[in-house]
């Protein structure tokens, strides 16, 4: 990404094509999953606690309204990690 000897070391290493860059950011993909599966259970365990200890009108809307979302956020966590991982594997 960068030559420029002023720029941070953590830059530079991540902007060249070497082992340690793919692995630091395949590693960091993982990472980035993970937290779309935690905030996708997040939801679920939220939805389900709303549906199951509130009994109000704005709880079963709120419950019934994260569940799918919870599906909509695993689903962009799984697709951009594959996106990423075969950008790896192909090197770029």
């Amino acid at each position: 990404m960068t030559d420029d000897p002023e720029a941070p070391l953590r830059d530079r290493l991540a902007s060249e094509r070497t082992d340690l860059a793919r692995t630091r950011t395949a590693l960091a993909n993982e990472r980035t999953l993970l937290a779309y599966l935690r905030t996708a259970l997040a939801l679920v365990a939220g939805s389900v606690a709303l549906l199951q200890l509130v009994d109000a009108t704005w709880a079963l809307l709120a419950g019934w309204t994260a569940l799918p979302l919870s599906l909509l956020v695993l689903t962009a966590g799984v697709l951009r990690f594959q996106s990423v991982r075969r950008r790896l594997r192909a090197g770029g």
